[in-house]
């Protein structure tokens, strides 16, 4: 009997580890299976940031074999720059592609990179986002408030369009200006005489239309698809920064995700935001010609002039950097990048 029991045992123990082994191939299969839903949004039409989600969420349903599909909300067709960062920390939106200072609100160092001066050509700008202490710096930001970074690169040069004319630095003074949500931009055009005011952009062309407005920090890639010609004729050539672009993945819907999908994700991150390069200078130039040959004009400030704002502009980054250790510590890398990418 004893020998018999022993059987029983045995076999019951074959038998459990056999249901087991089902089990765990069956949940396999089911999680190869299984569909993933990407919501990607953008607060742009037509610019970098959504030839980006575009060629990332292509690439990520290609590479992922059809279990990650993608879906694409430009124009902040799912709520205000803030609603979009909240959904996608909570992960009702899986992706968001936006201009990091808008993140200030995560994490104040995701605004360094809108320190003016701190590049001069969307070259360096692109070089400095390739820089690998960079993207360590920004992608990690917000990894505690549910947000995995898995995108950076260089859209397009800030320029400032306006309703009355702007053709020389004094005429700045008495502007109300929107700026994006930075320090680094409100004391950048306190400086000039400007009144700065932080505002998602689906909010600045009927601001701009009432006369709230005078103008606003943008650039010209946002601008002419959403014909703010029809309301502003000038945008002013500032150079005085470059307009970077992150993409921010929710981390509770990435943790999600099987690991061999996590990986696409990233990988798919890292060259498409490299791939985009040369494509947003060519967005850029387009918009431009579409900007002019709507009666919009491209307004270059006289040659000393503009070497004065820049020259005013100069001591911001340091400045407003100083206030905060974290938030310098974080300028020190971005402008030792920026050195680097000259």
């Amino acid at each position: 009997m004893k020998f018999f029991a022993r059987d029983v045992l045995l076999c019951g123990a074959w038998v459990g580890a056999g249901a087991l082994a089902v089990a765990l191939t069956t949940g396999a299969a089911a999680a190869q299976d299984k569909t993933y839903v990407m919501k990607i949004t953008t607060p742009t039409l037509n610019a970098a940031p959504d030839r980006f989600a575009k060629e990332f969420g292509d690439a990520v349903a290609k590479d992922s074999g059809g279990r990650i599909k993608a879906e694409l909300y430009p124009a902040s067709q799912l709520g205000t720059i803030p609603r979009q960062i909240e959904g996608t920390q909570f992960g009702a939106i899986q992706c968001a592609v936006i201009p990091p200072e808008f993140f200030v609100g995560v994490d104040p160092r995701f605004q360094v990179l809108t320190a003016p001066g701190l590049v001069s050509s969307d070259e360096q700008a692109q070089r400095v986002t390739a820089d690998p202490a960079v993207r360590k710096l920004i992608l990690g930001l917000g990894a505690e408030k549910g947000l995995h970074g898995v995108g950076l690169f260089a859209a397009e040069p800030s320029e400032v369009v306006s309703k009355p004319e702007i053709r020389h630095l004094d005429d700045f003074k008495g502007k109300k200006l929107r700026i994006f949500a930075s320090d680094f931009q409100s004391v950048a055009f306190s400086r000039l005489g400007a009144t700065p005011v932080a505002m998602s952009p689906s909010d600045v062309l009927p601001a701009i239309q009432q006369g709230t407005l005078d103008g606003a920090v943008a650039g010209v890639q946002l601008l002419a698809p959403m014909h703010f010609y029809d309301a502003a004729k000038y945008i002013v050539m500032t150079g005085h920064a470059e307009i970077f672009i992150v993409a921010e993945i929710s981390k509770k819907w990435y943790d999600s995700l099987p690991p061999d999908l996590q990986q696409v994700i990233d990988r798919d991150g890292e060259s498409e935001s490299k791939a985009i390069d040369p494509e947003a200078l060519a967005i850029t130039q387009a918009a431009r010609k579409t900007w002019t040959g709507a009666g919009g004009e491209l307004v270059y400030l006289p040659e000393d002039e503009h070497a004065k704002m820049l020259d005013m502009l100069a001591s911001v980054g340091e400045d407003v950097a100083t206030k905060n250790p974290q938030l310098k510590a974080a300028y020190d890398i971005v402008a030792a990048a920026a050195k680097r990418a000259k």
